[in-house]
């Protein structure tokens, strides 16, 4: 518990300083995000709003985790051991990071909305991907099951060829539906709270039952869990110092920097915690936004040119039915909340559940 807070008490405050620090370098470099003329025309008005903020994201999480073990480890009478699941967890984060650093770098250089090409940036986030499952099933021992909560919820093994390549669906998938949310202000980093916040209480009630609990490794099967909790906590602080500047009006967004990181990051949590059917749960608002875009696509082709929602992603469909950009940020964050609430509960129930057999 002492590790938790204190890791999350630096993320926030890196990641506070950090956004500060980068609004200030990019608003006297007159570095802005251009926006995309087929958007709501309401948004043009953000044109120039500086981007990339998705950098203190990634930086304050990775400096809250690697210096809690490192200020832990110097006090007397305490330890913190970094594991190399969370090292894989915080890289994979670290490395999407990067490739969503430089789409929007492209993007403020060029001063177009258009960074790197589909196919490049596909490339990025696949070997991102493949590089977390090629370690992960060499140097850990995540289980390569199908989970819900228990590693055996379904009986499905995947085996490591078929785990391998769920992993690197799973990260693709997640690390582009929170880019197609990142629309509104403070829409995917908010979301993100509730997303990490979720998964810091999942690690530690796992944690707990490696310590309380003999039937630990009958149920989940997840020896780093206590370190994958402190990964969480420090995303989760992350985007909550993110959000300060990210609320609209927002005086920054986080770009792909972020958006990529965040998805990676909730993946390869779920992944390593072996809860890979709550994630859609979880990460319900960019389920959401991503299956209203390919719906629109979908649907647009069956039909010749027909639309089934005003404009996709989701949330720009309400904002042309008449709503304000806040009520349908804040409205998602609700049913964020919401979800998170029902993905605990649909965990803690199949704990009781096991252990009751």
């Amino acid at each position: 518990m002492i590790r938790l807070l204190l890791a999350a008490g630096i993320a926030l405050t890196l990641s506070i300083l950090g956004t500060q620090l980068l609004i200030d370098i990019l608003t006297r470099s007159k570095i802005g995000q251009p926006i995309r003329e087929d958007g709501p025309q309401g948004h043009m008005i953000k044109a120039g709003t500086p981007t990339m903020g998705g950098v203190g994201i990634v930086l304050g999480a990775a400096g809250g985790y690697l210096l809690s073990d490192l200020l832990l480890s110097l006090s007397p009478g305490q330890s913190a051991i970094i594991t190399r699941s969370g090292l894989l967890v915080m890289g994979a984060i670290c490395t999407a990071g990067f490739v969503g650093f430089l789409d929007d770098w492209i993007k403020v250089s060029r001063e177009r909305n258009l960074g790197l090409n589909a196919r490049t940036k596909t490339a990025g986030l696949v070997t991102v991907a493949v590089l977390f499952a090629v370690l992960s099933s060499q140097f850990t021992s995540i289980p390569t099951s199908l989970g819900f909560a228990r590693h055996d919820f379904l009986g499905i093994e995947f085996g490591p060829w078929g785990w391998g390549i769920w992993a690197v669906v799973l990260i693709y998938a997640t690390s582009n539906a929170v880019n197609l949310t990142d629309g509104l202000d403070g829409l995917a980093a908010g979301s993100g709270i509730f997303s990490y916040a979720a998964f810091t209480l999942i690690g530690f009630w796992i944690f707990r039952q490696n310590v309380d609990d003999d039937l630990f490794n009958d149920i989940y099967q997840v020896p780093h869990a206590l370190d994958l909790s402190v990964v969480a906590v420090t995303m989760m602080a992350a985007c909550a110092g993110f959000l300060w500047f990210n609320a609209a009006p927002a005086e920054i967004f986080m770009g792909d920097t972020g958006s990529l990181a965040i998805g990676t990051g909730l993946a390869t949590l779920a992944l390593a915690t072996n809860t890979h059917l709550l994630l859609p749960i979880i990460g319900g608002i960019y389920v959401m936004e991503a299956l209203a875009v390919i719906l629109q696509v979908g649907f647009f082709k069956i039909t010749g040119g027909r639309r089934l929602f005003r404009m996709a992603p989701l949330h720009h469909h309400f904002e042309l039915l008449g709503w304000k950009e806040t009520k349908v940020i804040i409205r998602f964050w609700l049913i964020g909340g919401a979800l998170t609430l029902i993905a605990l509960g649909l965990f803690y129930a199949d704990y009781v559940g096991a252990v009751g057999s």
